[in-house]
């Protein structure tokens, strides 16, 4: 399916002469002025991606936030997935989670499941370093469908999670100020609508790259009004992510952009660069060692001459705080 979906937008871009050539990467990605985009499937395979594609009305009725699952680890059971069901009150009971620990919610992004790289290597990071609950959002019924498909979908995705955290507070007890939720991609804009519904009472909200095509100016994406320390690192901006500030501290590692440092080779840069935000992250919540410098714009946190206050990105602390624009320097390889 994937490949008749790349055959004909090939096929389309060749046919109409306005279009321009089929991109080698998604270095050529305009936003608001590109049609094609290079983004990596569930694999890190490259895929075309035609941004004009019509949604999926049909698909997107039937496979909407109501779809989500939620997978609870912890300390008790680090690997094997307890499934919580909303409205469900004895699959709670009947679970590990405990109301008095923390509460981390992790959400992967497009064409990816619960099962993919980035949720065990954040998981095993905070399960690591603190006792806390960790919920990873599985929402591949959507998350799987073509992308302008799956991004129309984001806001009831990340509607029914704050539902669902809403629902789990209140029946089984939890702790607003005790809740951290993480999104990568088009989950960090999943988390951003689930910090809203929720009334912004999250303590904190970090965006791992959030993406970028069709969201530029997109009033559903991350913003710091989902909850009361929201934190955004940018590896990919102007490509797979977005480069605008999206919270109310902003990270761009080595400029924000590609390639970051160890990510070489064509077409394969920038999904490189756009899952380092997750690689990053998970590091600086084991070892809490990356430290930002504010910036004074954001043409200087490109060009990575920021030397202002020190702020650190990422790492696990519930009660973080800060403001503004932060450049930093990481390495090539873990932990960087």
């Amino acid at each position: 399916m994937k490949a008749f979906v790349v055959f004909a937008a090939l096929a389309a871009l060749c046919a109409a002469k306005s279009l321009p050539l089929t991109p080698e990467d998604s270095s050529d990605y305009v936003e608001g002025e590109s049609r094609y985009v290079w983004m990596p499937d569930g694999e890190g395979n490259p895929v075309l991606v035609d941004l004009k594609e019509p949604v999926d009305e049909s698909l997107l009725s039937s496979r909407n936030g109501a779809n989500n699952q939620y997978w609870l680890f912890t300390r008790q059971n680090p690997t094997a997935r307890q499934v919580l069901v909303h409205n469900n009150i004895n699959s709670v009971w009947n679970s590990n989670y405990r109301n008095t620990r923390g509460l981390v919610v992790i959400v992967h992004g497009w064409n990816n499941n619960g099962d993919t790289q980035m949720n065990p290597l954040i998981r095993d990071a905070f399960l690591a370093v603190a006792d806390v609950n960790v919920i990873v959002v599985d929402w591949r019924a959507l998350a799987g469908s073509s992308y302008n498909t799956a991004a129309a979908g984001v806001p009831s995705v990340g509607q029914h999670l704050g539902n669902f955290l809403i629902w789990l507070f209140n029946n089984v007890g939890g702790n607003w100020n005790n809740v951290h939720l993480v999104g990568f991609s088009l989950g960090a804009h999943v988390v951003g609508n689930a910090g809203r519904q929720a009334g912004g009472r999250i303590s904190r909200v970090t965006g791992l790259d959030p993406a970028g095509p069709l969201w530029g100016g997109n009033g559903n994406r991350l913003q710091p009004n989902a909850g009361r320390y929201v934190e955004a690192i940018h590896t990919d901006g102007r490509a797979l992510g977005l480069m605008d500030v999206s919270g109310h501290a902003d990270f761009y590692p080595n400029g924000g952009r590609h390639p970051q440092p160890g990510c070489w080779g064509g077409v394969t840069q920038t999904s490189c660069s756009h899952g380092r935000a997750t690689e990053l992250f998970a590091s600086s919540v084991r070892t809490n060692h990356f430290v930002g410098r504010r910036c004074v714009n954001l043409w200087e946190a490109e060009l990575n001459t920021c030397n202002g206050a020190a702020l650190n990105m990422g790492n696990p602390n519930i009660n973080k705080s800060g403001t503004g624009i932060y450049g930093l320097r990481t390495g090539s390889a873990w932990p960087f």
